[in-house]
């Protein structure tokens, strides 16, 4: 059969509902059958207008079949990485919301004050006036290696300070705010 505007109509109409039925096997949302059967009808008409297609009902169907199984593969990997992004942002939440923002500034300032004087001065200098190392060098005239190993003590002397003082899962959350945050 040779596609043209007439066989067109005639194919249409001829198997247009079966086709419908016959996808009713694989769901029963007739909106989404309904865009599949008329996707094959698109296909049909711009992929192969003025060419000779022997098994029609054969052809018909098999596009059918495969946009159908497509279309719910794709909807189900649509579904599972919905779910899973649902998820993740749902941890960030309750991670954020179990944290006590107030306890763990006050808890972080505690371990700050108990750094050595020039650690101290160091970190603050890093962590709120945001100076680089060669920058708190120059400010302190120390060496770069120095700022480097009075941060490496520091951010120490907190973590040891933050486990000492809180239980073992606030601990875990509050030292990912502190690398993040501080």
């Amino acid at each position: 059969m040779i596609i043209n505007e007439r066989t067109f109509k005639d194919v249409y109409n001829d198997y247009f509902e079966t086709i419908c039925r016959f996808l009713n096997y694989y769901t029963r949302d007739y909106q989404v059958i309904e865009e599949v059967v008329q996707d094959v009808f698109v296909c049909l008409w711009e992929d192969y207008e003025g060419q000779e297609i022997q098994y029609i009902k054969t052809f018909l169907y098999n596009s059918a079949r495969n946009r159908m199984l497509n279309y719910l593969r794709d909807e189900d990997n649509h579904t599972v990485l919905l779910e899973k992004w649902a998820r993740i942002e749902l941890e960030k939440n309750e991670s954020v919301d179990c944290v006590d923002r107030e306890l763990f500034y006050q808890l972080l300032q505690a371990a700050v004050g108990s750094l050595p004087e020039k650690c101290r001065e160091i970190f603050i200098l890093s962590r709120e006036e945001q100076l680089s190392y060669k920058e708190i060098a120059d400010v302190k005239e120390i060496s770069v290696k120095t700022v480097e190993n009075q941060m490496g003590i520091a951010l120490k002397k907190i973590r040891e300070y933050i486990a000492a003082h809180s239980d073992e899962s606030v601990m875990i959350i509050l030292l990912s705010l502190l690398s993040k945050n501080y």
